[in-house]
C-alpha cells in the first residue's frame, strides 16, 4: 500500500518541502508547480494534505494565499511553524572566495542582505529558493552560488559554502495543513479558529463587528484585510481567533460579527501547534 501524499508549493528542498518531511514523515511530499496546484491535488484526490505557507515572521504574509484559501474547498486542518535556515549553496570544490553571484528567491536574498553586501555578491532573482539550487547545480559554474536549505544542498548535489547567513537569526515561516474534510477538535482543546469576512458598509460597522471579542475576552491573534476584485470599496478581512466555535465567549462574538457582516465563512477549526506561544 503506498503511502499518503502532501502537497506543497515548489521545487524538491524548498522549505515548503522541509516542513513537509518534518511535520508529516509519514507522507510523501508531492512537488507541485504552483499553489493552485497544491490546493487541487488535495481537492482532486490525489493528495491527502498540502502544506501552504501563509505568514513569515521577517518577510510578512504570502502574496496570493488570503485570496486561495476562500476560494478553495479545502479545510484548514492544522498549522506547524518551519525555522528558516538559510545556507549559501555551490558547487562541491568551490571556494566561498571564489563566489560572484548569489542566486533566489527575492525575500531569501533580502533576508540575507548584509552578508551579500559585506562580501560584495551580485544578488540575482529567481523565482524560489530550490529552483536557485537547482540552476547552481545545473550551472557547473563555481563562481554561481543560491540560497536555501540544508535539505536542498542534501537533494541537489551542492556543498554548504557558508552556514546560517540571514541577517535576523529568528526567521520562522508559519504553514497551514489542508484537507478536503475538516478535522474534529474536542471543545476543551486549545483550537485555532479561523475565518473571512466582509463587514456591512456602515459607520463603525468594523468597530462593532469585532466587539465581541474584545468583550468576552477572545484573544484575536491575526488580522489582515485585503481588497477583492480590484476595488478599493469591497474589502475582505482574514481573521485568526484563539478558542473553539462551541466556546460560549466565541460562540457569541461569531454571533455579534455576523449581526454586522455581509458575509462570514469559517476556514477552518483545528489544533493550536504546541510551540506556537514560542513565535
Amino acid at each position: 500500500m503506498s503511502e499518503p501524499k502532501i502537497a506543497f508549493q515548489g521545487y524538491p528542498g524548498s522549505y515548503s518541502n522541509l516542513a513537509c518531511r518534518e511535520r508529516y514523515p509519514d507522507h510523501e511530499p508531492m512537488a507541485c508547480e504552483s499553489f493552485e496546484d497544491a490546493f487541487a491535488a488535495v481537492a482532486e484526490g490525489r493528495a491527502e494534505l498540502a502544506m501552504i505557507p501563509i505568514e513569515n515572521s521577517v518577510a510578512g504574509r504570502v502574496a496570493d494565499i488570503h485570496h486561495l484559501l476562500p476560494e478553495s474547498s479545502l479545510q484548514i486542518v492544522g498549522e506547524t511553524f518551519q525555522r528558516v535556515r538559510h545556507q549559501l549553496l555551490g558547487l562541491p570544490g568551490a571556494r566561498l572566495g571564489g563566489i560572484r553571484t548569489v542566486h533566489s528567491h527575492p525575500h531569501a536574498l533580502a533576508q540575507c542582505r548584509e552578508f551579500i553586501r559585506g562580501r560584495r555578491l551580485r544578488p540575482v532573482a529567481e523565482a524560489d529558493t530550490a529552483g536557485a539550487a537547482i540552476l547552481i547545480a545545473k550551472s557547473e559554474d563555481p563562481t554561481k552560488a543560491a540560497v536555501g536549505s540544508a535539505l536542498a544542498a542534501g537533494i541537489h548535489g551542492l556543498a554548504v559554502l557558508a552556514p546560517d547567513i540571514a541577517d535576523v537569526a529568528r526567521n520562522v515561516t508559519r504553514f497551514l495543513v489542508m484537507a478536503r474534510e475538516p478535522v474534529t477538535v474536542p471543545r476543551d482543546a486549545e483550537a485555532i479558529t479561523t475565518f473571512v469576512f466582509q463587514v456591512r458598509n456602515l459607520p463603525g460597522a468594523l468597530y462593532k463587528a469585532l466587539g465581541g471579542f474584545a468583550t468576552g475576552g477572545v484573544n484575536m491573534q491575526k488580522l489582515e484585510s485585503y481588497m477583492l476584485d480590484g476595488s478599493f470599496t469591497s474589502t475582505q478581512f482574514y481573521c485568526d481567533v484563539a478558542g473553539h466555535p462551541e466556546h460560549s465567549a466565541v460562540a457569541k462574538a461569531l454571533e455579534e460579527l455576523r449581526f454586522f457582516s455581509r458575509s462570514v465563512r469559517i476556514l477552518g477549526v483545528y489544533p493550536a501547534d504546541p510551540i506556537r506561544d514560542d513565535h
